[in-house]
């Protein structure tokens, strides 16, 4: 049997993270194994339809590097790829079922459906329209009378069925509610469209959140109406924002557009939610794409919720962003670069900034200064440590500023000698002289390397003329 899985999102927004995990696992499980991955686009739900959003759903894909072998653009053997392109074929076997006999003909409207059901109580919706004479319901609809397809539940016991994740799985037929499988404007449900998909692209394994554990024995019900088998199921639990709440792009939780916007990296994105769910059974956290399609394995899919950390995931973003080329680092930040004045060495910039930043969009708050040097107090020269004070700068300032004029290698180990030489001139400790001095050219008590990494980016024009600065207010 070869392994065929599919993605299948609405087009409904961004591309939530809970999302891109069930596409990842998908195609994992598929590559693992030497499968195919698919990728159809489920826009019954015509509703909440978003502009764009298919395009949104191509883009994550392609970026991440999950490219599918079967799909809208691409075309394949088992299309169409979008369900509303396949309308008629719903129409087609919704009538069949009702044929025979796993489904009926329903004449109620919706608002009596929905005033006898009650979720809370768990009162299902009893169809009167189920005991109609299929003959009699036929002429209804042949005279044109407005129905949907509903689908018949009629046995009683316990359905079972095994789970990948959850094992053996027992729920009660008096549990299932018989929801409509056709609606009035021939658009199919989620709950018929995807059987119905699935068994026509002959898809083998199916994964999906845990909520649709309960409604699954509904599904078996169409498969063996038809006489078809039914996939292996993966039920996954949910990615959660807290110990009480789901991670939900409906709370305004972060989509993988949102985190990518921030400076996050699609790589250790993947990494870090493959691991929400997925153990590899060593304590390896880091793997790339490539890496996950060898040791993935459904076995090591855990049955508890994961929460989503994003102090985890800022961690493991700096460790793919410190595993960058020195070259494709600076090119990914240089569009953080806008606004930088004139005389910038950007290349020592992103030289500095590699190790110590953690997101790409920590680069605008690391680098305010390099684009104007702000407004300081005299107390920041003042460090215990460093034995350092205002009148301490004001003291090697002067000195400082003989030296850096004077400087003809203007790099980080030729101005460290220089100033090295400096203290040892002045008969201070080395701090006193690059403390003061690292103050006076970035006017921050904190800064994303020294004194000399800074004289570097900056150049030796804007470091004298901050070096004046300094001098000027001490």
């Amino acid at each position: 049997m070869k392994v065929r899985t599919r993605f299948a999102p609405s087009p409904t927004g961004y591309m939530h993270i809970g999302n891109l995990r069930t596409a990842l696992y998908e195609y994992l499980i598929a590559k693992a194994n030497g499968g195919d991955f698919l990728l159809r686009i489920e826009d019954t739900d015509q509703k909440r339809y978003v502009e764009g959003a298919t395009e949104i759903i191509y883009n994550t894909l392609k970026t991440v590097g999950m490219n599918w072998d079967e799909g809208p653009d691409i075309g394949g053997n088992y299309g169409p790829y979008v369900q509303s392109e396949r309308k008629p074929l719903y129409a087609e076997y919704a009538h069949k079922l009702v044929e025979l006999g796993g489904a009926h003909y329903c004449f109620c409207s919706k608002s009596d459906a929905d005033e006898e059901k009650n979720e809370e109580l768990n009162i299902k919706f009893k169809d009167p329209c189920k005991l109609i004479p299929l003959e009699e319901a036929k002429k209804r609809v042949a005279a044109g009378e407005p129905y949907v397809i509903r689908q018949t539940i009629n046995k009683k016991g316990k359905s079972k069925y095994h789970d990948e994740v959850y094992g053996d799985i027992e729920i009660d037929y008096d549990e299932l509610d018989e929801g409509v499988l056709l609606k009035s404007d021939g658009f199919p449900t989620y709950n018929f469209a995807n059987v119905v998909d699935d068994h026509l692209m002959g898809i083998t394994h199916v994964v999906r959140g845990n909520e649709y554990i309960s409604s699954t024995p509904k599904y078996n019900l169409i498969y063996e109406d038809f006489g078809w088998e039914h996939p292996f199921y993966v039920h996954v639990p949910p990615v959660m924002k807290d110990a009480q709440h789901k991670l939900s792009k409906r709370n305004g939780d972060a989509s993988f557009q949102d985190l990518v916007a921030k400076g996050y990296l699609p790589e250790a994105i993947i990494n870090y939610i493959a691991l929400l769910g997925w153990n590899p059974g060593t304590e390896e956290e880091i793997f790339s794409l490539e890496d996950l399609k060898k040791v993935f394995s459904v076995e090591r899919l855990s049955r508890s919720p994961s929460i989503f950390d994003i102090t985890k995931l800022t961690w493991m973003n700096g460790c793919y962003i410190r595993a960058l080329s020195p070259e494709k680092f600076h090119q990914m930040a240089m569009p953080y670069y806008n606004a930088m004045p004139e005389g910038i060495n950007l290349e020592a910039l992103s030289r500095t900034l590699q190790p110590r930043v953690e997101t790409l969009g920590q680069i605008a708050e690391q680098t305010d200064f390099i684009r104007a040097l702000p407004d300081y107090s005299l107390e920041l020269f003042a460090n215990k440590k460093m034995k350092t004070d205002a009148s301490v700068a004001k003291m090697v300032m002067p000195e400082i500023r003989k030296v850096l004029a004077e400087q003809k290698d203007w790099n980080n180990d030729a101005l460290f000698e220089s100033l090295k030489a400096l203290a040892e001139k002045l008969g201070v400790k080395n701090g006193q002289v690059l403390y003061p001095a690292r103050i006076a050219l970035s006017g921050k008590e904190t800064t994303p390397g020294g004194a000399t990494e800074i004289a570097v980016i900056l150049g030796q024009v804007e470091t004298l003329r901050r070096i004046d600065t300094a001098i000027a207010k001490l």
